[in-house]
Protein backbone atom coordinates (compact mmCIF):
# COMPACT_ATOMS: atom_id res chain seq x y z
CA UNK A 1 0.00 0.00 0.00
CA UNK A 2 1.35 2.92 -1.40
CA UNK A 3 0.97 5.20 2.18
CA UNK A 4 1.26 3.77 5.64
CA UNK A 5 -1.30 1.53 7.14
CA UNK A 6 -1.93 3.48 10.24
CA UNK A 7 -3.11 6.98 7.60
CA UNK A 8 -5.89 3.82 6.36
CA UNK A 9 -9.49 4.24 7.13
CA UNK A 10 -10.87 1.07 8.00
CA UNK A 11 -14.33 0.02 7.75
CA UNK A 12 -15.55 -3.16 9.19
CA UNK A 13 -18.98 -5.12 8.86
CA UNK A 14 -19.97 -6.38 12.58
CA UNK A 15 -19.36 -5.12 16.13
CA UNK A 16 -19.69 -8.98 17.56
CA UNK A 17 -17.02 -10.81 19.47
CA UNK A 18 -14.56 -11.53 16.32
CA UNK A 19 -14.86 -7.83 15.40
CA UNK A 20 -13.58 -7.45 19.33
CA UNK A 21 -11.04 -9.66 18.74
CA UNK A 22 -9.56 -8.31 15.45
CA UNK A 23 -10.05 -4.27 16.89
CA UNK A 24 -7.58 -5.51 20.18
CA UNK A 25 -5.29 -6.82 17.53
CA UNK A 26 -5.77 -3.66 15.48
CA UNK A 27 -4.97 -1.68 18.77
CA UNK A 28 -1.40 -2.97 18.65
CA UNK A 29 -0.74 -1.57 14.99
CA UNK A 30 -2.42 1.56 15.66
CA UNK A 31 -4.44 1.64 13.17
CA UNK A 32 -8.04 3.57 12.20
CA UNK A 33 -11.07 0.82 12.46
CA UNK A 34 -14.49 2.34 12.55
CA UNK A 35 -17.32 -0.15 12.77
CA UNK A 36 -21.14 -0.81 11.80
CA UNK A 37 -23.07 -3.02 13.42
CA UNK A 38 -27.16 -3.06 14.11
CA UNK A 39 -26.95 -3.47 17.79
CA UNK A 40 -26.53 -0.03 19.54
CA UNK A 41 -24.45 -2.40 22.43
CA UNK A 42 -22.27 -4.79 20.13
CA UNK A 43 -19.09 -5.73 22.19
CA UNK A 44 -17.05 -3.75 19.71
CA UNK A 45 -19.17 -0.07 20.77
CA UNK A 46 -16.37 0.70 23.21
CA UNK A 47 -13.04 0.06 21.46
CA UNK A 48 -13.82 2.07 18.04
CA UNK A 49 -13.16 5.83 18.04
CA UNK A 50 -16.31 5.98 15.63
CA UNK A 51 -19.07 3.14 16.15
CA UNK A 52 -22.36 3.17 13.54
CA UNK A 53 -25.61 1.40 14.31
CA UNK A 54 -26.96 0.43 11.65
CA UNK A 55 -27.95 -2.90 9.62
CA UNK A 56 -25.52 -5.04 7.60
CA UNK A 57 -27.91 -5.75 4.91
CA UNK A 58 -29.53 -2.52 3.74
CA UNK A 59 -27.55 -0.90 0.46
CA UNK A 60 -27.87 2.22 1.75
CA UNK A 61 -26.46 1.85 5.24
CA UNK A 62 -23.65 0.03 4.11
CA UNK A 63 -22.60 2.21 1.07
CA UNK A 64 -22.69 5.17 3.19
CA UNK A 65 -20.53 3.85 5.82
CA UNK A 66 -18.08 2.40 3.11
CA UNK A 67 -17.94 5.81 1.16
CA UNK A 68 -15.07 7.01 3.23
CA UNK A 69 -13.01 4.18 3.97
CA UNK A 70 -10.08 3.17 1.86
CA UNK A 71 -10.44 -1.06 2.94
CA UNK A 72 -13.58 -2.32 3.98
CA UNK A 73 -13.54 -5.78 6.05
CA UNK A 74 -16.65 -7.92 7.66
CA UNK A 75 -16.68 -10.28 10.61
CA UNK A 76 -19.83 -11.96 9.76
CA UNK A 77 -20.80 -13.13 5.99
CA UNK A 78 -24.77 -11.58 6.34
CA UNK A 79 -24.14 -8.47 4.74
CA UNK A 80 -25.30 -6.53 1.91
CA UNK A 81 -22.83 -7.72 -1.41
CA UNK A 82 -24.11 -4.88 -3.83
CA UNK A 83 -23.24 -2.18 -1.89
CA UNK A 84 -19.74 -3.82 -1.76
CA UNK A 85 -19.46 -4.25 -5.18
CA UNK A 86 -20.55 -0.61 -6.08
CA UNK A 87 -17.52 0.42 -2.98
CA UNK A 88 -15.30 -1.84 -4.76
CA UNK A 89 -16.00 -0.69 -8.37
CA UNK A 90 -15.36 2.88 -7.02
CA UNK A 91 -11.86 1.52 -5.99
CA UNK A 92 -12.35 1.02 -2.25
CA UNK A 93 -10.34 -2.14 -1.28
CA UNK A 94 -12.93 -4.62 -0.11
CA UNK A 95 -11.34 -7.97 2.02
CA UNK A 96 -12.82 -10.61 1.54
CA UNK A 97 -14.18 -9.73 -2.26
CA UNK A 98 -17.31 -9.45 -2.56
CA UNK A 99 -18.13 -11.90 -5.09
CA UNK A 100 -16.80 -14.58 -2.61
CA UNK A 101 -18.42 -13.55 0.68
CA UNK A 102 -21.87 -13.62 -1.89
CA UNK A 103 -20.23 -17.95 -2.95
CA UNK A 104 -20.22 -18.48 0.75
CA UNK A 105 -23.56 -17.08 1.71
CA UNK A 106 -25.03 -19.53 -0.23
CA UNK A 107 -24.65 -23.24 0.69
CA UNK A 108 -25.95 -24.38 -2.51
CA UNK A 109 -22.87 -21.72 -4.62
CA UNK A 110 -20.61 -22.99 -2.14
CA UNK A 111 -21.19 -26.81 -2.48
CA UNK A 112 -21.04 -26.36 -6.78
CA UNK A 113 -17.98 -24.78 -6.67
CA UNK A 114 -16.59 -27.88 -4.62
CA UNK A 115 -17.64 -30.00 -7.20
CA UNK A 116 -16.49 -28.01 -10.14
CA UNK A 117 -12.83 -27.90 -8.57
CA UNK A 118 -12.71 -31.33 -7.48
CA UNK A 119 -12.67 -30.55 -3.55
CA UNK A 120 -13.20 -33.54 -1.69
CA UNK A 121 -16.96 -32.64 -0.19
CA UNK A 122 -20.00 -35.09 1.35
CA UNK A 123 -22.47 -36.09 -1.63
CA UNK A 124 -25.61 -33.46 -2.04
CA UNK A 125 -28.57 -32.89 -4.17
CA UNK A 126 -30.30 -29.26 -4.07
CA UNK A 127 -33.72 -28.34 -3.49
CA UNK A 128 -35.98 -25.59 -3.74
CA UNK A 129 -39.07 -26.76 -2.26
CA UNK A 130 -39.94 -29.52 0.95
CA UNK A 131 -42.28 -31.20 -1.88
CA UNK A 132 -39.08 -32.07 -3.57
CA UNK A 133 -37.02 -33.96 -0.36
CA UNK A 134 -39.13 -37.15 -1.37
CA UNK A 135 -38.08 -37.22 -4.61
CA UNK A 136 -34.58 -38.79 -3.00
CA UNK A 137 -36.08 -41.15 -0.23
CA UNK A 138 -33.30 -43.96 -1.73
CA UNK A 139 -30.92 -41.69 -0.18
CA UNK A 140 -31.94 -41.34 3.56
CA UNK A 141 -30.57 -39.65 5.73
CA UNK A 142 -29.64 -36.26 4.82
CA UNK A 143 -28.77 -32.79 6.65
CA UNK A 144 -30.94 -30.17 5.15
CA UNK A 145 -29.38 -27.06 4.96
CA UNK A 146 -30.48 -23.60 4.34
CA UNK A 147 -28.61 -22.05 1.28
CA UNK A 148 -29.07 -19.05 3.41
CA UNK A 149 -29.12 -17.13 6.37
CA UNK A 150 -27.88 -20.36 8.70
CA UNK A 151 -26.00 -19.37 11.35
CA UNK A 152 -24.06 -21.09 14.81
CA UNK A 153 -26.26 -24.15 13.77
CA UNK A 154 -29.10 -22.46 13.53
CA UNK A 155 -30.72 -23.29 10.01
CA UNK A 156 -29.41 -26.95 9.45
CA UNK A 157 -32.01 -30.05 10.83
CA UNK A 158 -31.62 -33.88 10.24
CA UNK A 159 -33.40 -35.90 8.03
CA UNK A 160 -33.96 -39.44 8.79
CA UNK A 161 -37.14 -40.35 7.18
CA UNK A 162 -38.87 -39.60 4.27
CA UNK A 163 -42.03 -40.52 5.25
CA UNK A 164 -41.44 -37.66 8.61
CA UNK A 165 -40.42 -34.72 6.76
CA UNK A 166 -43.10 -32.43 9.51
CA UNK A 167 -39.17 -30.95 10.34
CA UNK A 168 -38.11 -29.99 7.26
CA UNK A 169 -37.86 -26.56 5.71
CA UNK A 170 -39.53 -25.24 3.47
CA UNK A 171 -36.85 -23.30 1.33
CA UNK A 172 -34.39 -23.82 -0.98
CA UNK A 173 -31.76 -25.84 0.63
CA UNK A 174 -28.93 -28.85 0.59
CA UNK A 175 -29.50 -31.67 1.05
CA UNK A 176 -26.01 -33.36 2.43
CA UNK A 177 -25.84 -36.80 2.58
CA UNK A 178 -25.16 -37.67 6.59
CA UNK A 179 -21.52 -38.75 6.59
CA UNK A 180 -20.52 -41.53 9.00
CA UNK A 181 -16.86 -39.69 10.76
CA UNK A 182 -14.57 -40.38 13.26
CA UNK A 183 -13.21 -36.63 13.88
CA UNK A 184 -14.67 -32.79 12.91
CA UNK A 185 -11.76 -30.91 12.03
CA UNK A 186 -10.90 -27.22 10.69
CA UNK A 187 -8.22 -25.16 9.43
CA UNK A 188 -7.86 -21.59 9.66
CA UNK A 189 -5.94 -20.54 6.31
CA UNK A 190 -4.54 -17.27 5.17
CA UNK A 191 -4.36 -15.53 1.83
CA UNK A 192 -2.86 -12.17 1.09
CA UNK A 193 -3.41 -9.64 -1.15
CA UNK A 194 0.44 -10.59 -2.94
CA UNK A 195 -1.09 -14.32 -3.19
CA UNK A 196 0.91 -16.00 0.13
CA UNK A 197 -0.56 -18.70 1.58
CA UNK A 198 -0.31 -19.83 5.46
CA UNK A 199 -2.36 -22.60 7.35
CA UNK A 200 -2.66 -22.53 11.27
CA UNK A 201 -2.37 -26.33 12.41
CA UNK A 202 -5.45 -28.30 12.13
CA UNK A 203 -7.66 -28.55 15.15
CA UNK A 204 -10.34 -31.24 16.33
CA UNK A 205 -13.97 -29.74 17.34
CA UNK A 206 -16.26 -31.38 20.01
CA UNK A 207 -19.68 -30.38 19.22
CA UNK A 208 -22.45 -29.70 21.59
CA UNK A 209 -25.47 -31.82 20.15
CA UNK A 210 -28.38 -29.80 21.84
CA UNK A 211 -26.99 -26.31 20.55
CA UNK A 212 -24.84 -27.57 17.74
CA UNK A 213 -21.57 -25.38 18.67
CA UNK A 214 -18.64 -25.86 19.31
CA UNK A 215 -17.84 -27.13 22.74
CA UNK A 216 -14.26 -28.12 23.05
CA UNK A 217 -11.66 -27.55 20.94
CA UNK A 218 -8.14 -29.13 20.65
CA UNK A 219 -5.16 -28.23 19.42
CA UNK A 220 -3.30 -29.83 17.68
CA UNK A 221 -5.43 -32.39 16.64
CA UNK A 222 -4.72 -36.13 17.30
CA UNK A 223 -4.79 -37.33 13.82
CA UNK A 224 -2.21 -38.95 11.74
CA UNK A 225 0.50 -36.99 9.81
CA UNK A 226 -1.01 -37.94 6.50
CA UNK A 227 -4.46 -36.81 7.41
CA UNK A 228 -2.87 -33.08 8.90
CA UNK A 229 -0.88 -33.07 5.58
CA UNK A 230 -4.10 -33.81 3.54
CA UNK A 231 -5.83 -31.38 5.53
CA UNK A 232 -4.03 -28.86 4.72
CA UNK A 233 -3.28 -29.16 1.42
CA UNK A 234 -7.08 -29.19 0.82
CA UNK A 235 -7.57 -25.85 2.93
CA UNK A 236 -4.66 -24.24 0.85
CA UNK A 237 -6.56 -25.84 -1.94
CA UNK A 238 -10.19 -23.87 -1.50
CA UNK A 239 -8.33 -20.43 -0.86
CA UNK A 240 -6.22 -20.28 -3.81
CA UNK A 241 -9.07 -21.29 -6.00
CA UNK A 242 -11.21 -19.04 -4.47
CA UNK A 243 -8.33 -16.31 -4.55
CA UNK A 244 -9.58 -15.25 -1.17
CA UNK A 245 -7.78 -11.98 0.64
CA UNK A 246 -7.79 -12.82 4.32
CA UNK A 247 -9.18 -15.40 6.28
CA UNK A 248 -10.67 -18.46 5.49
CA UNK A 249 -11.77 -21.18 7.90
CA UNK A 250 -12.17 -24.21 6.59
CA UNK A 251 -14.44 -27.35 8.42
CA UNK A 252 -13.52 -30.72 7.45
CA UNK A 253 -14.62 -34.11 8.28
CA UNK A 254 -12.74 -37.16 8.58
CA UNK A 255 -14.17 -40.13 7.82
CA UNK A 256 -14.17 -43.65 9.54
CA UNK A 257 -12.72 -44.89 6.41
CA UNK A 258 -10.16 -42.27 6.19
CA UNK A 259 -11.15 -39.41 3.73
CA UNK A 260 -10.87 -35.77 4.27
CA UNK A 261 -14.00 -33.60 3.38
CA UNK A 262 -14.77 -30.43 3.22
CA UNK A 263 -18.24 -29.27 5.30
CA UNK A 264 -18.06 -25.64 4.87
CA UNK A 265 -15.92 -22.40 4.82
CA UNK A 266 -16.07 -19.23 6.84
CA UNK A 267 -14.34 -16.18 5.34
CA UNK A 268 -13.81 -14.48 8.55
CA UNK A 269 -11.85 -15.08 11.58
CA UNK A 270 -14.14 -18.30 13.40
CA UNK A 271 -14.62 -19.65 16.59
CA UNK A 272 -12.21 -22.56 15.47
CA UNK A 273 -9.54 -20.54 15.89
CA UNK A 274 -10.00 -18.40 18.75
CA UNK A 275 -6.87 -20.43 20.66
CA UNK A 276 -4.20 -18.90 18.56
CA UNK A 277 -4.36 -15.73 20.86
CA UNK A 278 -2.58 -17.79 23.40
CA UNK A 279 -1.09 -21.39 21.96
CA UNK A 280 0.62 -19.78 18.26
CA UNK A 281 3.03 -17.57 17.72
CA UNK A 282 0.49 -15.58 15.63
CA UNK A 283 -3.04 -14.98 16.62
CA UNK A 284 -5.84 -15.77 13.42
CA UNK A 285 -6.99 -11.93 14.19
CA UNK A 286 -3.44 -10.53 13.73
CA UNK A 287 -3.30 -12.79 10.51
CA UNK A 288 -6.28 -11.77 9.33
CA UNK A 289 -5.41 -7.99 9.40
CA UNK A 290 -1.43 -8.84 7.89
CA UNK A 291 -3.15 -10.65 5.24
CA UNK A 292 -5.74 -7.61 4.26
CA UNK A 293 -3.40 -5.22 4.92
CA UNK A 294 -0.82 -6.66 2.33
CA UNK A 295 1.70 -7.41 5.57
CA UNK A 296 3.87 -10.53 5.25
CA UNK A 297 1.95 -13.37 7.25
CA UNK A 298 2.49 -14.66 10.47
CA UNK A 299 4.43 -17.59 12.15
CA UNK A 300 1.75 -20.33 13.01
CA UNK A 301 3.10 -22.11 14.50
CA UNK A 302 2.02 -24.02 17.98
CA UNK A 303 3.25 -22.58 21.20
CA UNK A 304 1.81 -24.89 23.84
CA UNK A 305 -0.81 -27.54 23.28
CA UNK A 306 -4.13 -25.84 23.69
CA UNK A 307 -8.23 -26.60 24.22
CA UNK A 308 -10.53 -24.35 24.26
CA UNK A 309 -14.29 -23.88 25.61
CA UNK A 310 -16.93 -21.97 24.09
CA UNK A 311 -18.50 -20.08 27.08
CA UNK A 312 -22.31 -20.24 26.52
CA UNK A 313 -25.65 -18.76 28.11
CA UNK A 314 -27.33 -22.00 30.81
CA UNK A 315 -30.22 -23.27 29.85
CA UNK A 316 -33.11 -22.09 31.86
CA UNK A 317 -31.70 -18.23 32.27
CA UNK A 318 -32.30 -15.45 30.29
CA UNK A 319 -31.17 -11.28 31.01
CA UNK A 320 -28.58 -9.94 32.07
CA UNK A 321 -25.46 -11.96 32.35
CA UNK A 322 -23.91 -13.32 35.48
CA UNK A 323 -20.35 -15.39 35.60
CA UNK A 324 -20.36 -17.35 38.42
CA UNK A 325 -17.64 -19.85 39.22
CA UNK A 326 -15.28 -17.21 37.51
CA UNK A 327 -12.86 -16.81 40.43
CA UNK A 328 -12.41 -20.47 41.09
CA UNK A 329 -11.50 -20.45 37.56
CA UNK A 330 -8.74 -18.10 37.68
CA UNK A 331 -7.01 -20.37 40.38
CA UNK A 332 -5.40 -21.90 37.47
CA UNK A 333 -2.27 -21.83 35.57
CA UNK A 334 -2.62 -21.24 32.03
CA UNK A 335 -6.50 -20.69 31.82
CA UNK A 336 -6.87 -17.60 30.15
CA UNK A 337 -10.55 -16.00 30.05
CA UNK A 338 -12.11 -14.00 27.17
CA UNK A 339 -15.64 -12.82 27.78
CA UNK A 340 -17.11 -10.35 25.01
CA UNK A 341 -19.02 -7.75 26.46
CA UNK A 342 -22.59 -8.75 25.83
CA UNK A 343 -24.74 -7.32 28.44
CA UNK A 344 -27.57 -9.92 27.94
CA UNK A 345 -27.14 -13.94 28.01
CA UNK A 346 -29.95 -16.62 26.70
CA UNK A 347 -29.30 -20.49 26.43
CA UNK A 348 -26.80 -21.66 24.49
CA UNK A 349 -25.26 -17.71 23.27
CA UNK A 350 -21.40 -17.50 22.91
CA UNK A 351 -21.00 -15.09 26.00
CA UNK A 352 -17.12 -15.41 25.75
CA UNK A 353 -14.65 -18.55 25.58
CA UNK A 354 -11.52 -20.06 28.09
CA UNK A 355 -7.66 -21.33 25.89
CA UNK A 356 -5.89 -23.45 28.82
CA UNK A 357 -2.39 -24.30 27.57
CA UNK A 358 0.19 -26.90 28.87
CA UNK A 359 3.04 -28.60 27.87
CA UNK A 360 0.78 -31.60 27.92
CA UNK A 361 -2.34 -31.43 25.84
CA UNK A 362 -4.07 -34.12 28.38
CA UNK A 363 -3.58 -32.07 31.57
CA UNK A 364 -5.00 -29.49 29.26
CA UNK A 365 -7.93 -31.38 28.77
CA UNK A 366 -8.51 -31.98 32.58
CA UNK A 367 -8.63 -28.25 33.14
CA UNK A 368 -10.96 -27.45 30.18
CA UNK A 369 -13.22 -29.96 31.83
CA UNK A 370 -12.82 -28.28 35.19
CA UNK A 371 -13.39 -24.77 33.41
CA UNK A 372 -16.34 -26.36 31.15
CA UNK A 373 -18.54 -27.33 34.78
CA UNK A 374 -17.37 -24.68 36.86
CA UNK A 375 -17.78 -21.31 34.99
CA UNK A 376 -21.61 -20.95 34.25
CA UNK A 377 -23.03 -18.14 32.78
CA UNK A 378 -26.53 -17.13 34.31
CA UNK A 379 -28.83 -14.26 34.79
Amino acid sequence: MSHSIQQLKIGMLGGGQLGRMIIQNAINLNLDISVLDPDKEAPCRYLVKKFTQGALTDFDTVYTFGKDKDLITIEIENVNIEALKKLEQEGKKVYPQPHIIELIQDKGSQKMFYQRNNIPSPDFFLVEHKSQISKYKDFFPFFQKLRRGGYDGRGVTRLADPDKLDVAFDAPSVLERLVDFDKELSVIVARSESGEVKCFPVVECEFNPKANLVEFLFSPANIKKSVEKEAIQIAAMVAEKLGIVGLLAVELFLTKDGKVLVNEVAPRPHNSGHHTIEGNVTSQFEQHLRAILNLPLGDTAIVKAGVMVNVLGEEGYEGTALYKGLDDIMKFSGVYVHLYGKVLTKPFRKMGHVTVVDNDILKAKQKAKLVKSTLKVIA
